[in-house]
């Protein structure tokens, strides 16, 4: 908010669009490139970096303001920071998805984290009219560096377990990887239009970004401390949509949610146009508020559901890129509409951008909540399994993506001892005998899984799974069977376990 009104002072409106152009285009660039070693290294890593660089540059920029430095100086350590902040985002949802391991469980972290963003929405700004007030916009740059320092020193904290990752490529093929992320919004598609519709979410936020700066200066005449309350109001919707949502959110219709609150990002904006009077549009920034959080549950949620853990933060760092661009240009094009419209013409005219493509994507957004449905029924037998158990929510979320159904007679054989194990399976409904050189060892029901033992030590089948009633299967590849239990050390252990004590109760004969 500093840079601003700091930008208002210098050139009115047109400077803050082209401000904010200038601080979002870059990332575009950049954030791809910082996604892609995110994906390479440690995420917790990557995000104490961008919290120090943020730092730096925010510090450095308050001290060239107080100063009375170049203007220029100023600006470009801005971009600095914003790119910093750019990369911080999709990290920080990659990493959060595999800190979880249910779907409640990360829908319920998103929408806690929404709500904690939501109260800095509201505290922030507060915070910043407030030094506006009694100091100048350098205490609001100063406030940001010492607030992302301690950000830093929080995540040197956290304790986690990482996924096993393959040897890195060679740095040369970083290019490879970026591209890989943009390649996985055509692969995955429901994932490419979610984060389609946050990208005409961020195309209104660029046009708020200098709408809210002329309404509190130009049209209701509340001068720079103004823009803070008016953001604050802003905020203010968004707490009390986040704090709506812990009780009310269970982790399904989120795509729906996400449309909804879209709409909600751009309609008070054609109204504030109709009716420019402030307890109005305080009202109606509160709404907007509301959409934000809203649309933060489902962007942050849906895209880790549907996108492999392995390119969950080149994909969240396509969406902060597009996102930035996008709110660039939103920025941009706003001043040029003001001039031939007007304010209260621009305002009614962008603001019905977002509701037509809503109403577009809307029989999608549904096929995707009962899509997410169905999987959550699947994942819920699954994290039954042992070896399963340990899984964050990326790794059981990809082994439920990929499981086929079986049905079989009873009587029927799901394999034979002596065939070759290619695929592991856990029963849904039915019951199956495992027999043994001839012999009934014991009866698999419900929520069993079988089949480990060929595939993790790579051997026959040391046993015959025959169905004693009609039996309904979810049948998972060996690959994506590897990929899971190999990846992370706890559920290998787990399975190494189980492993020992079914050869301890029957070994087969030689």
């Amino acid at each position: 908010m500093g840079i601003a009104v700091v930008a208002f002072h210098d050139g009115g409106a047109g400077a803050v669009g082209l401000v904010a152009f200038l601080r979002l285009a870059p990332t575009a660039l950049l954030t791809p490139v910082g996604t892609a070693l995110a994906d390479r290294f440690l995420r917790d890593r990557v995000l104490v970096w961008s919290c120090f660089v943020r730092a730096l540059a925010t510090g450095a920029a308050a001290y060239v303001l107080a100063a009375g430095g170049s203007r220029v100086a100023i600006y470009t350590l801005a971009v600095a920071s914003t790119a910093a902040f750019r990369l911080f985002r999709p990290a920080h949802s990659a990493l959060l998805a595999g800190l979880c391991n249910t779907p409640f469980e990360l829908s319920s972290a998103n929408v806690v984290r929404g709500l904690l963003d939501s109260l800095s929405t509201l505290v922030g700004p507060l915070a910043a009219a407030l030094l506006l007030g009694l100091s100048t916009p350098a205490a609001v740059f100063a406030a940001s560096a010492g607030l992302s320092v301690a950000s830093a020193v929080l995540l040197l904290r956290l304790s986690y377990e990482a996924p096993r990752r393959e040897r890195p490529r060679p740095l040369g093929e970083l290019t490879h990887e970026c591209v890989e992320g943009f390649r996985a919004l055509f692969r995955y598609r429901d994932a490419g239009l979610l984060i389609g519709l946050g990208l005409v979410q961020s195309l209104t936020q660029g046009f708020f970004t200098v709408f809210v700066v002329v309404l509190a200066l130009d049209q209701l005449g509340m001068g720079s401390p103004g823009v803070g309350l008016l953001i604050a109001a802003f905020g203010a919707g968004a707490v009390a949509s986040s704090l709506a949502a812990t009780t009310c959110i269970t982790g399904r219709r989120l795509a729906a949610l996400e449309g909804i609150g879209v709409m909600l990002w751009s309609l008070p904006l054609t109204v504030s146009g109709a009716l420019p009077y402030a307890p109005v549009v305080f009202g109606l920034m509160c709404v907007i508020g509301i959409g934000s959080a809203l649309v933060d549950i489902g962007l942050d949620t849906l895209p880790a559901r549907i996108v492999p853990e392995g390119l969950l933060a080149r994909v969240f760092g396509v969406k902060a890129s597009l996102t930035a661009l996008s709110g660039a240009t939103g920025a941009f094009i706003t001043p040029f509409a003001i001039d031939r419209l007007g304010i209260r013409g621009a305002l009614a005219v962008l603001g019905l951008v977002a509701p037509a493509v809503v109403v577009l994507a809307w029989g999608r957004l549904h096929a995707i909540d009962r899509a997410i449905d169905r999987r959550d029924e699947e994942i819920e037998l699954l994290t039954g399994i042992t070896m399963f158990r340990p899984l964050p929510m990326p790794a059981i979320d990809g082994v439920a993506l990929n499981v086929d159904p079986v049905l079989l007679a009873a009587g029927e054989e799901v394999f034979h001892q002596g065939d070759e194990g290619d695929c592991f399976y856990v029963i849904v409904d039915g019951e199956a005998d495992v027999i043994g050189d001839g012999r009934v060892i014991r009866t698999l029901r419900p929520s069993d899984g079988f089949g480990e033992i060929a595939l993790l030590h790579d051997t026959l089948r040391t046993t015959t799974v025959r169905a004693r009633t009609p039996l309904r299967l979810y049948r998972l590849d060996g690959c994506y069977f590897h990929s899971a239990v190999r990846s992370y050390e706890s559920s290998e252990r787990e399975a190494d376990a189980l492993v020992l004590r079914h050869l301890g109760t029957f070994a087969p004969a030689r």
